[in-house]
């Protein structure tokens, strides 16, 4: 018999079935590690998310998700026909779920590599990754960001208003000031700025003496900072 026959031989075998013969205790094993790192997945998102960002659904998803992917991955190994299926099968899986945060990507694929990693039976590898990851998410949620700016809004029916005493009031208790629109509609003249604030109150109660002005509110945001 020739090395093409074995060769013809084994890829049939595996083929039809037997490509990796698991335990039964080797597979429990593998599905409980992947659900206790799905579960510390789970508390670390729980815990390091941002309340206007935090999904239940998500988190949950992210905990079950390693489960099923490392069943997937055991019953990929017990057969290359099933793998060929599966492979198929969520090849055309379209996903069209909007992602709200960035960082919930992170999540996403911390969960589906540990459950990849887990069924292909590297647990030390999966605990490995769980603790840098959970280091490096925590260690960089911590340093200081820059203050993003804050958005200053002022309305008025007063055509008699001096605005470039209201734009000096701006600049004096601002570090950084930009004007971003300014609309006049129905008599009423409204003006928006974009502003770093030194003193926000004391800018507030300046403004809020004028005469002529209806209203003076400042808004602030989370969001990222432009330069």
């Amino acid at each position: 018999m020739s090395f093409k026959d074995i060769f013809k031989t084994g890829f049939y075998e595996a083929f039809v079935g037997g490509a990796t013969e698991l335990s039964g205790v080797s597979i429990l094993v593998i599905l409980a590690v992947s659900g206790v790192i799905g579960l510390y997945i789970y508390l670390v998102y729980r815990l390091s998310s941002k309340a206007a960002f935090y999904s239940r659904d998500l988190n949950v998803s992210l905990a079950i998700m390693p489960v099923i992917i490392a069943a997937i991955m055991v019953a990929m190994q017990a057969s290359l026909l099933v793998s060929l299926g599966m492979v198929g099968a969520l090849s055309i899986v379209r996903f069209r779920n909007a992602v709200k945060n960035p960082m919930d990507l992170v999540y996403l694929f911390w969960s589906v590599s540990a459950g990849i990693i887990c069924g292909v039976g590297l647990h030390t590898l999966a605990g490995c990754l769980c603790v840098i990851t959970t280091i490096l998410i925590l260690a960089l949620q911590s340093l200081p960001g820059i203050k993003a700016s804050s958005v200053l809004v002022l309305r008025s029916r007063d055509r008699a208003l001096d605005w470039s005493r209201v734009e000096e009031l701006v600049k004096t208790y601002s570090a950084r000031y930009k004007q971003k629109a300014r609309s006049y509609q129905s008599g009423e003249t409204e003006v928006i700025y974009e502003i770093t604030p030194k003193q926000e109150q004391e800018l507030l109660d300046r403004l809020g003496d004028l005469e002529g002005l209806q209203y003076v509110g400042i808004l602030s945001h989370d969001g990222e900072y432009r330069v």
